[in-house]
């Protein structure tokens, strides 16, 4: 299948430069792109791509906001791929949270966003899950957010299923998981499935910032 992605970016040479490197991809089309939020929501509902690779600061209305924007209609699948300068920038947590299933620096290579695009249109594994935990953690602790409601939301979660969730929250694959626990591939894909319909989220990145929210992953005790 081929991955259709959108460039939302306000500096055209950017966005010229990313186009010819994924349009290179023979799996990659680039089917728009978009100078600032307003438009990438516009282009979004309009085209409907699989992936949108997203800058986080725009004028007008940021990525922050369109992602946000794009991620709560129900009638959009598209996958966001964030753009930053620095890995560890608070933006980027705030991008995470608002729906955004991975990001990515803007120095990385054709090759490393060619990939990325990959992971996140796939959506069964972390985009550079230790780069993403470290980050996760770290604003989900300064955050302050209540941990009760969350809990609520994970007594929903068989145990089989809260288990799948914290080690996807550790960054593991369906692979990875399925070797953890000991059962089939699918048997993971299937719970995984069933945690996303349960707790309304749209991928393992959401459900992996969830975990941390919750509680339910303790900082320091992971697999990597």
């Amino acid at each position: 299948m081929t991955i259709r992605v959108m460039i939302a970016d306000d500096q055209a040479m950017v966005r010229e430069a990313f186009s010819v490197l994924l349009g290179a991809q023979p799996d990659i089309e680039v089917v728009a792109t978009a100078a600032d939020g307003l438009e990438a929501v516009a282009a979004a509902g309009e085209l409907r791509p699989d992936v949108i690779v997203m800058d986080i600061r725009m004028p007008g209305m940021n990525g922050i906001d369109a992602t946000r924007e794009i991620t709560r209609q129900a009638d959009l699948s598209a996958k966001i791929l964030v753009l930053t300068t620095f890995d560890l920038d608070e933006y980027v947590y705030e991008a995470l949270r608002a729906g955004a299933s991975g990001f990515l620096l803007k120095d990385a290579s054709g090759v490393q966003l060619a990939e990325a695009v990959r992971v996140v249109a796939a959506g069964d594994a972390l985009l550079s899950p230790e780069i993403t935990k470290r980050l996760i953690k770290e604003f989900s602790l300064l955050s302050g957010v209540a941990k009760q409601p969350a809990q609520v939301r994970i007594d929903v979660l068989t145990n089989r299923e809260t288990e799948v969730l914290a080690l996807v929250a550790q960054g593991l694959s369906n692979a990875e998981i399925a070797g953890e626990l000991v059962v089939a591939e699918q048997t993971v894909k299937t719970h995984m499935g069933s945690i996303l319909q349960k707790l309304q989220l749209r991928d393992r990145t959401q459900a992996a910032v969830f975990a941390y929210e919750a509680g339910l992953v303790v900082p320091g005790r992971t697999h990597l």
